[in-house]
């Protein structure tokens, strides 16, 4: 898809408004705390963490899940939900299937990370592993959905879901009003769509960098590229973000809207999830490190950094034990 000059967001910032109430009657208002070391020894900034690792299943997927479920008609949830996810969307989904009695069935690819395969079926879902990468699991979904009848809920391409994710940049302006730079992990696109309609609606002059793997960037290869493009390379630590092709509604939100994206290594996602756990108390997953990865590594134009009040995002905390200790030990 080749992006067009016009422009008409799908999504409002009255719809991520009435999303933010509704998740808020459940969900939670997650905190924004200063990082000293990254503010201190990194940026020569004030660096706040949104640590949407302390959101309801651990990740900011519960929200947009939330948001999506509760918009379905009777008909719609009564044939039961399906969704094909990494691992976070999985979780989000399953618990507000549990909470609201609906039949979850959540496609994932075999390679996912066994604690969100154990968390998922522990919220009542039913896990089906099919394909070795996300987008394998993504078409499987599709082609169950049409053969079963399932009700879709896809993990970013869906503008119910995006108004649930941006209601995270309603809290970061509530919480930090005066913040310059935002900067947020990138897979499928729904995360930094909602946030980048949410905060460039109220303030355009903030600037918003979204951030990616080197291995698996669909999202930064289709901005380069001005049209949709598929970019997958391998298995990333950032698992929860390898998305080798954005969506059809959040490519354009995000090529509008966002200002730059950046791309990390897997050296440099290790060790920011090590700082994020030894310095900030913060256990991220591959994904979640990202922006911090980008701040550690300086890919970021100080301009954005230096005497800036700077977010960045933890999306999520769900990370293997095992991949804990293994990065634990490539420092020691």
């Amino acid at each position: 898809m080749k992006l067009e000059q016009r422009f008409d967001n799908p999504v409002t910032l009255h719809d991520i408004k009435k999303a933010a109430k509704l998740i808020h009657q459940v969900g939670r208002v997650t905190p924004l705390i200063q990082s000293m070391f990254l503010s201190r020894d990194v940026t020569g900034g004030e660096v706040y963490l949104k640590l949407e690792n302390m959101q309801l299943t651990g990740s900011f997927k519960f929200r947009g899940a939330f948001n999506k479920i509760n918009h379905l008609s009777a008909a719609e949830k009564a044939r039961g939900v399906i969704t094909a996810s990494a691992g976070n969307h999985a979780q989000g989904v399953a618990l507000t299937s549990k909470l609201l009695g609906i039949k979850a069935i959540v496609v994932m690819p075999k390679g996912a990370p066994l604690a969100k395969q154990q968390a998922t079926s522990g919220y009542g879902a039913e896990v089906i592993l099919h394909g070795d990468a996300f987008d394998e699991a993504h078409q499987f979904m599709e082609e169950e959905a049409i053969k079963s009848g399932y009700t879709i809920v896809d993990p970013y391409d869906d503008v119910d879901v995006i108004a649930g994710q941006g209601s995270i940049g309603l809290e970061i302006l509530n919480q930090l009003a005066d913040v310059d730079t935002v900067i947020v992990p990138v897979g499928g696109g729904g995360l930094i769509s909602g946030i980048a309609t949410a905060i460039k609606t109220v303030n355009p002059a903030i600037h918003l960098i979204g951030v990616q793997s080197e291995r698996v960037h669909g999202m930064t290869a289709s901005y380069q590229a001005n049209e949709i493009t598929t970019f997958g390379a391998g298995k990333t630590l950032a698992d929860g973000t390898a998305v080798a092709t954005p969506g059809k509604i959040t490519f354009p939100i995000t090529k509008h809207l966002v200002d730059e994206m950046i791309l990390v290594n897997e050296d440099e996602i290790a060790t920011a999830m090590k700082d994020l756990l030894q310095r900030a108390k913060v256990v991220a997953e591959g994904a979640g490190a990202l922006p911090t990865a980008a701040l550690e590594a300086h890919k970021i134009d100080s301009c954005w950094l230096e005497n800036k009040k700077i977010v960045a995002l933890v999306s999520g905390g769900n990370v293997d034990l095992e991949q804990v200790a293994t990065n634990i030990d490539q420092f020691v």
